[in-house]
């Protein structure tokens, strides 16, 4: 049976209908009338042998057929413009104006330092640099995100950068004050600088693994923070203990400044992923923003 060209172009419509709201609108994206519009989706109808569309002066929405029509043909649609996107964008020059979203502190303690390298290496190219925890629209205005923690289920595309160890750490004034946990247990004696999950609201629970054996700890604690650096910095200062990340915490180490407690139990890895939308292919200058990442992340 011979390819019917048409469908290709009735489903090319409904893609722009469903994401504009109405024909007007989508005859402006597709360069059509909105009668030309109305007619492909009228087309595209009669060839499936449903109604796609609720129609109505103001808007249209997807019937319960088209919804599932909708996600059953984007992934192919989505297929054939990043095969023609990929041919066409070979040779692409990386340049313009990129904007990205980045944990605080991976940006602080991994990345800040090293974007003269990025900068220096697309001259072409401008960064439109942005810090944030918080997941929930991490997306909007920017094309690329990077956050810690598991990835969320969604349609974003992403990419693991690395996995870093879960380090226990206190001052050494605090240490000799209050002395040192033997056991993950022994914390509920202890004062703990608690980490709030910008998702929940909820203060990280301490997770502890040594080997096949993990132990959750939920703690009480007179200070909460949503800044691991200001953390960080009341753990200088003998406040408490506090759990974080490995990364950036080297020089405060090396220095004494602070003191690993419970190593044994410090075999926790957490993961940092980027994030950026599915639905094409990403622009040379994303690739290599993300490409230039995961160097960085690899000499950690």
């Amino acid at each position: 049976m011979a390819f019917d060209t048409r469908l290709l172009t009735g489903v090319g419509v409904l893609a722009a209908v469903t994401e504009a709201g109405n024909f007007a609108r989508a005859a402006e994206i597709l360069g059509l009338t909105p009668s030309g519009v109305s007619r492909a989706v009228a087309r595209l109808e009669a060839r499936v042998g449903v109604r796609l569309f609720d129609r109505n002066p103001r808007e249209v929405s997807l019937t319960e057929e088209g919804r599932r029509f909708h996600e059953r043909v984007m992934p192919l649609l989505t297929g054939l413009d990043e095969a023609a996107a990929e041919a066409a964008d070979a040779a692409a020059v990386v340049g313009g104006r990129l904007r990205v979203s980045v944990d605080p502190w991976f940006a602080r303690m991994a990345l800040a330092s090293e974007l003269h390298r990025f900068l220096s290496r697309y001259p072409l190219l401008s960064v439109d640099f942005s810090t944030s925890n918080y997941r929930e629209e991490m997306m909007a205005s920017v094309d690329v995100a990077v956050r810690f923690g598991p990835p969320d289920a969604s349609s974003l595309i992403v990419r693991k950068l690395l996995e870093t160890r879960v380090l226990t750490v206190a001052s050494p004034a605090y240490l000799e004050r209050q002395g040192e946990p033997r056991s993950p247990h022994d914390l509920a004696h202890h004062e703990a600088l608690l980490f709030r999950d910008p998702q929940t609201g909820v203060p990280f629970p301490w997770e502890f693994q040594r080997g096949d054996e993990l132990v959750e700890i939920r703690l009480r604690s007179r200070l909460v923070l949503d800044d691991p650096s200001v953390a960080i910095s009341a753990c200088l200062a003998g406040n408490g203990i506090f759990q974080s990340l490995a990364i950036g915490l080297a020089p405060f180490l090396s220095r004494g400044e602070l003191v690993p407690i419970l190593s044994e139990w410090s075999e926790e890895l957490f993961p940092l992923y980027a994030y950026h939308p599915s639905r094409h292919l990403p622009p040379a200058k994303v690739r290599a923003f993300l490409d230039f990442v995961q160097e960085v992340a690899a000499g950690l």
